[in-house]
């Protein structure tokens, strides 16, 4: 089993745990922050399996159906987990107003601390597992769980204090303003998330930082005139690369696919620096094309 496989596999089961404690804690005390850090761990639940199936296909060869893998199913994973990230925000800041508008009072204070720091501490340990799994694997499924479950972090720190504050001073209102600033933070998160997983699909060139490197590479090659039409994207851990190189006339054939094999290998060999495959797709060109 892959690390990615496992890292969602213990997600899921943190949420499911999360859900029961949480729902409980929520229907004995009346607290609408901790009903709804409930419900996102509801909708974690539902990503984090999303995301088992995606990374499950992500991770199957490319075949007669599918010539480029399956890898863009981990984007749209991203953009799926991000929208739901968003409902959840969506349903927080509704039931924080409604409170605000009809009130209600808390009950079992100290049970409903007690929960929170019991969440806090469960959510902290897997966003810093999450954390380590997608920097070792720089996959974005991975990233998006761990986004997903550090916003999760920081609304459980939120409704903690705001628990302490009301039994501190007794204002109850206190419970729906969090809520409220909660649902706005984690509405806010999914944008950066939503963004990456969508320029993915929409097969965005690679970042600055790949493209000076490739082109460095391909500067390098004395027996290359030039070359045009530099074309690359990602999709899952796969980068493709796609290049026109231009050739003296009079070279042999043999001569000049040898030079394209030794480039092809040497941008491959970026994986060592940026994890994942690399699909290298060179053209052989006899002159420069027309303007």
């Amino acid at each position: 089993m892959s690390p990615q496989r496992r890292a969602t596999m213990i997600s899921s089961c943190v949420a499911l745990v999360l859900i029961v404690v949480k729902f409980v804690a929520g229907i004995i005390s009346g607290s609408v922050a901790i009903l709804a850090s409930a419900i996102d761990s509801l909708l974690d639940l539902s990503a984090s399996l999303f995301n088992l199936y995606a990374i499950t296909k992500a991770e199957q060869p490319a075949c007669v159906k599918f010539n480029y893998g399956r890898g863009k199913i981990e984007s749209l994973a991203a953009v799926i987990e991000g929208s739901v990230i968003v409902v959840s925000g969506i349903f927080i800041l509704y039931q924080s107003f409604k409170k605000i508008a009809l009130g209600s009072e808390l009950a079992r204070l100290d049970l409903s601390v007690f929960v929170m720091i019991f969440s806090l501490i469960v959510t902290a340990c897997l966003v810093l597992y999450l954390n380590y799994v997608a920097k070792m694997s720089n996959n974005l499924v991975i990233q998006a769980d761990a986004l997903h479950y550090k916003t999760d972090l920081l609304s459980n720190g939120a409704v903690l204090v705001a628990l302490v504050l009301i039994k501190l001073t007794g204002f109850e209102i206190i419970d729906a303003l969090f809520g409220i600033a909660i649902g706005l933070y984690v509405g806010y998160s999914a944008f950066g998330l939503l963004k990456q997983g969508v320029l993915v699909l929409l097969d965005r060139a690679l970042d600055d930082e790949k493209l000076t490197a490739i082109k460095e590479i391909l500067d390098s090659a004395t027996e290359v005139k030039s070359y045009h039409d530099l074309k690359t994207r990602q999709s899952g851990d796969t980068h493709f690369v796609e290049v026109h190189l231009v050739f003296s006339p009079d070279i042999l054939l043999k001569d000049a696919h040898a030079v394209a094999d030794m480039l092809e290998c040497k941008i491959q060999n970026l994986q060592e620096q940026w994890q994942g495959q690399w699909v290298v797709i060179t053209h052989l060109d006899p002159y420069e094309p027309a303007s």
